[in-house]
């Protein structure tokens, strides 16, 4: 025989301790609270509205007004869950309360009444930013800013942080975050450009990372004899490794560093490249940090590089990995080249004539690399290579975030404006805007190096 369940009581559990109750109970059998000083709850449930609903015209609307028609609190009166009238708040949107204690301003004469009209007014700079104020000097202009996540400045101290890019009226914390809305702000790294007369410089996070790995350095070196050297560094961070946007940012430094030491000194710029190349790959083995006694499963920080150097009449490139040189000549009748090969799978299978160079691209290890610069790289080994033009034209170095949308020679020469020579940085966002229409997959970085024939051999060639 089965017991049919008691049905359940009206309070569900007791006020007091939320011991569960059952039906015909007086008093809380676990602390004796006595549940007729309870009365339950009445029982209110949901009613279904009847379709269609009558509801009430909208008030006319003015076609000059900017915003659109609303009801007023009273328009539509309603009840709340116990069946009371609904109160009429009246509603002040046209001014911001003030602290207590601060005088009031008086109204202005012929006002409209405010009492329950939702017109919007602007903004209150009082409360939009407590920190503007405290540039004017004013002690108590920082009431109210403790909800701050950062540190305020001082009475009459200037605030030098960053206004937010969302709100345009909150300051920008150490975390990256605006203190006034919370929105994070665009790191330094995700959009960077560099022009110097003679070599410029684009890098872009792109449109599917969620921060920037690439980096590069440009700079100007004068040697012995007088003349100026123009050189450009870019790096790309390996995904896989750790910390790669660290790696890429020192491998640049590094190497710009070392050739703007060693080119002024005399030392041949192909030379100097590959020193270049040997210092940046010491400063990111550097970054390394494996755990004591364990260098089989560390995950090194790593990247490739590729750079130039326009010297002399001469035109210097040196590479790890899969970072590319092309040469652009300004009359575009010449063909143009590409100066670099990759330390990639892709390329190993064509130079060992395993695969076409359309067949290997296409395979999904195509982008595997098999040199890099990174404490767990192989053998270190420098690829530097010099050329002579006969004719002006423009260095191209760049990531595989940008070749991978113009990976032929013919292909990058056709998208790289003409006047790239006169205007590298507007040539440079080009080709990254380039990069960013085909669908920016990766970061993207490049430096434009403009070529120009010495003197004597530009009289010549004339």
């Amino acid at each position: 025989m089965s017991l049919k369940p008691k049905p359940p009581h009206p309070l569900g559990s007791c006020p007091v301790c939320a011991e569960p109750l059952e039906s015909g109970d007086r008093f809380c059998g676990a602390c004796g609270y006595d549940l007729s000083a309870a009365a339950p709850r009445p029982d209110r449930p949901t009613v279904p509205i009847p379709l269609p609903v009558d509801w009430p015209e909208a008030p006319p609307r003015d076609v000059q007004a900017l915003s659109t028609a609303t009801q007023h609190p009273g328009d539509l009166p309603g009840t709340d869950s116990g069946g009371e009238e609904l109160p009429v708040i009246p509603v002040r949107t046209d001014e911001v309360p003030e602290a207590p204690g601060a005088p009031v301003a008086p109204e202005a004469p012929n006002a409209p009444a405010s009492e329950g009209d939702f017109t919007l007014a602007a903004p209150d700079p009082r409360a939009a930013l407590q920190s503007d104020t405290a540039d004017a000097g004013g002690a108590g202009d920082t009431a109210g800013a403790g909800a701050s996540a950062g540190p305020a400045p001082a009475s009459g101290a200037t605030d030098t942080r960053k206004v937010c890019v969302a709100c345009r009226t909150g300051r920008v914390d150490a975390d990256g975050y605006c203190e006034h809305c919370g929105h994070a702000q665009p790191r330094e790294r995700d959009h960077m450009e560099r022009e110097l007369p003679s070599v410029a410089a684009v890098s872009d996070r792109g449109l599917r990372h969620h921060r920037n790995e690439d980096s590069f350095a440009v700079a100007a070196a004068a040697l012995p004899d007088g003349s100026s050297a123009a050189l450009g560094i870019v790096c790309d961070g390996v995904s896989s490794a750790t910390r790669p946007d660290e790696a890429s940012a020192a491998a640049a430094a590094a190497a710009c560093a070392a050739l703007e030491a060693a080119l002024p000194a005399g030392t041949h710029p192909q030379t100097a490249m590959h020193e270049a190349i040997v210092a940046a790959a010491d400063a990111v083995n550097a970054l390394a940090t494996p755990p004591a006694g364990d260098r089989e499963h560390q995950n090194a920080p790593a990247c490739t590089i590729v750079g130039s150097v326009v010297a002399g009449g001469l035109l210097i490139v040196g590479w790890v990995g899969d970072s590319r040189a092309y040469w652009v000549p300004d009359d575009r009748s010449v063909p143009p080249a590409r100066l670099t090969e990759d330390d990639s799978w892709a390329a190993q299978m064509v130079a060992a004539g395993l695969m076409t160079e359309a067949q290997a691209y296409a395979d999904e290890r195509a982008h595997a690399i098999t040199g890099w610069l990174g404490a767990d790289a192989y053998e270190l080994e420098p690829h530097t290579a010099a050329f002579k033009p006969d004719r002006p034209g423009v260095v191209l170095v760049c990531t595989d975030g940008l070749w991978n949308y113009a990976e032929a020679a013919e292909d990058m020469a056709r998208v790289l404006p003409a006047d790239a020579s006169d205007r590298p940085l507007h040539a440079a966002q080009v080709l990254v805007g380039h990069a960013l229409d085909g669908g920016g997959h990766d970061n993207i970085t490049v430096a434009l190096l403009p070529f120009a024939l010495p003197p004597e051999e530009a009289e010549s060639a004339a």
